[in-house]
């Protein structure tokens, strides 16, 4: 039953974050490319702020796998690195933490341009 209701809390909040993004796209003049920013720039704020780190414990993958939780990592990176090298760490911890999101990514859209074909429209 724990798992049931772990699963029903990640569908909510990812569900949540989902609709509120379609909502954005369809009643503002917004673009997905700035809604984009908008939600990795919240994820950051929120990270840095402490505020994003609740919404993991109640959710997990629902929190970590949009993309606030792609700023949250970046922020938490950040605060990590300047706490074990000092200011220098600013520059280095986002890309630390998220180096291994960001090497799948890569390697998984190489794989599907490999097997999916682009057509002209």
């Amino acid at each position: 039953m724990e798992t049931l209701l772990s699963y029903a809390k990640c569908f909510l909040l990812g569900g949540a974050l989902c609709a509120l993004g379609q909502i954005l796209i369809d009643r503002t003049a917004l673009t997905p490319a700035r809604i984009l920013t908008i939600y990795v720039t919240a994820g950051v704020l929120l990270g840095a702020l402490g505020l994003y780190q609740p919404l993991v414990d109640f959710a997990g993958a629902g929190a970590t796998i949009p993309l606030t939780g792609f700023g949250n990592t970046l922020a938490k990176g950040v605060r990590e690195a300047v706490a074990e090298r000092g200011w220098l760490g600013v520059f280095t911890g986002g890309f630390t933490a998220s180096a291994a999101g960001i090497c799948a990514a890569l390697l998984f859209s190489w794989i599907a341009s490999l097997v999916a074909r682009s057509k002209e429209k």
